[in-house]
């Protein structure tokens, strides 16, 4: 059994194997196929945060395979407060063949993963975003061909996609550049051990404070929302702080003609990213959004079903 919480979990083989799968399995639904390749599992979906994407992609993702996707609101579940985070999991081992979990603390989800004996599968902690990290690079490989060898350029905080985005590109032999504020840093950690993925891969770890420096000779230009949820007492903060993050037509100057531009979404036009570059003809914000699903198809179908997919 395998858990899904953290890209680090993960060697180069596997990542590429997933990310393979991902695209095959989207192939194959743009042309009407749909292999029910986990009939009879239930994947359980619990949240302590809202969310389109995650809800959604996940629950689609578990019907386009022949499986099902059953919601559980923080109201109805109240983890680790209603109800301890060890007898939630160990109940909800004895009812589904795997559990993913959108929470504010990370800790929640490496303690769904001790009690459980099912897969457990991170939709998104304090720490990490490993889900949407899946879905950014099926997109940088739909549109250059490989993820290795290409830079990818974050704006804004360092904040759980900024991690995750850092540890999948270095894992794939990208470079990975990041311009963020002071106070606002990526996690000494996280940094370290992607310094450590890029050694392996061919790959490299840059951090700037100026957004042109990153910007520069950029292949990906990539941003998220200044105030993440549960960061909402920061909101007045940090919009007098991240202004001069903004993706804009100047920014995207410094990059490569051929840049796109990703944001996992939520997106605030007029803050992080201007309503001319997401609506231009380098966003590629909705098919990355799409690709949501994609990823996720694999993710499960790594974790849930028994054999060679690419066989069945």
């Amino acid at each position: 059994m395998r858990h899904f919480i953290d890209i680090a979990d993960f060697s180069v083989v596997e990542l590429e194997n997933m990310l393979e799968l991902g695209i095959k399995l989207k192939a194959e639904q743009k042309s009407g196929v749909f292999r029910p390749l986990l009939k009879n599992k239930v994947l359980a979906m619990l949240f302590q945060k809202p969310s389109l994407r995650t809800r959604v992609s996940f629950d689609m993702a578990m019907r386009t395979l022949g499986g099902d996707a059953l919601y559980l609101s923080p109201q109805e579940v109240g983890l680790g407060t209603r109800e301890s985070i060890a007898d939630v999991s160990r109940v909800l081992s004895g009812y589904v063949q795997a559990i993913m979990a959108r929470v504010f603390d990370h800790e929640h989800i490496l303690e769904l993963a001790q009690w459980s004996s099912v897969p457990v599968i991170n939709g998104l902690s304090d720490y990490n975003h490993p889900c949407q990290a899946m879905a950014d690079a099926i997109t940088i490989i739909e549109e250059f061909g490989e993820l290795k060898g290409k830079t990818v350029s974050y704006i804004g905080d360092g904040n759980n996609v900024a991690i995750s985005l850092m540890k999948i590109v270095t894992k794939l032999g990208g470079h990975y550049k990041i311009a963020n504020p002071e106070d606002y840093d990526m996690p000494d950690e996280a940094v370290t051990q992607s310094l450590g993925f890029a050694a392996d891969s061919g790959g490299s770890v840059s951090l700037f404070r100026k957004p042109e420096d990153a910007a520069e000779g950029a292949d990906v230009l990539y941003t998220d929302t200044w105030t993440s949820m549960g960061q909402e007492e920061e909101s007045s903060k940090r919009e007098k702080v991240f202004p001069p993050y903004q993706i804009n037509e100047k920014l995207i100057g410094y990059a490569k003609p051929s840049v796109i531009v990703l944001h996992c979404l939520p997106a605030y036009r007029g803050l992080e990213i201007t309503d001319e570059v997401a609506e231009g003809p380098h966003s590629r914000m909705f098919p990355q959004a799409e690709n949501r699903l994609h990823a996720q198809k694999a993710i499960l179908v790594k974790l849930l079903f028994e054999g060679d997919p690419d066989v069945n």
